[in-house]
């Protein structure tokens, strides 16, 4: 283990452990979206309990993870690549589904995929170059969950029109925010700013 002083200037324990509690609930995520568009295609597009269940577990375990990981000392270098990826893919996949049934436009799709290619390609670079992958930025937890908020919008209100407008372009500025966030951080890091 080391402790280290990243560039926003904390002191953070990272271990190279795999097996923690915090990995296994981020790796968790992953798999509640095709329960959801199963029972959700099969239902008639009706929303259940179980929807809801794993829905509230999909928002809780993204909290729970990191709480986990700080407060017994478990932050880990696999963990910082399971948490922001099982994000991306839970959302990725669910939004995919949204898009398929015609309730979210094609184009914000390609816009999150295109953004999220970029962002994890830079994270490919600072691996190869420094043996370790940064964490996530606060503006890409932020677009998360705005992005999180708009699909609930859509998925659970579906004659809620204008906070689906609303939140669509909020989700869009967040992610260019965060982008331009990520590309500062990235531009950081590669002239030698030390991270975690």
């Amino acid at each position: 283990m080391g402790i280290t002083e990243n560039i926003d200037g904390k002191n953070v324990q990272v271990s190279g452990r795999v097996f923690t509690i915090s990995n296994f609930i981020s790796f968790s995520r992953v798999f509640i979206a095709f329960p959801i568009i199963y029972i959700h295609y099969n239902n008639e597009y009706q929303v259940t309990p179980s929807i809801i269940a794993l829905i509230v577990y999909g928002v809780i375990s993204d909290y729970l993870d990191g709480l986990v990981a700080r407060k017994t000392n478990t932050i880990s270098e696999l963990g910082k690549i399971i948490d922001p990826v099982s994000d991306k893919l839970c959302a990725g996949i669910l939004f995919i589904y949204t898009v398929w049934i015609g309730w979210v436009p094609l184009w914000f799709m390609i816009f999150f995929i295109i953004r999220d290619v970029l962002i994890i390609t830079g994270s490919g670079f600072i691996k190869v170059k420094y043996g370790k992958v940064a964490m996530s930025t606060l503006t890409g937890k932020i677009s998360v969950n705005v992005l999180s908020a708009y699909w609930v919008s859509v998925f659970f209100f579906r004659d809620a029109i204008l906070a689906h407008e609303i939140l669509l372009y909020c989700s869009v500025a967040i992610m260019v925010i965060s982008f331009f966030a990520y590309i500062n951080r990235y531009r950081k890091i590669m002239s030698g700013a030390e991270f975690n």
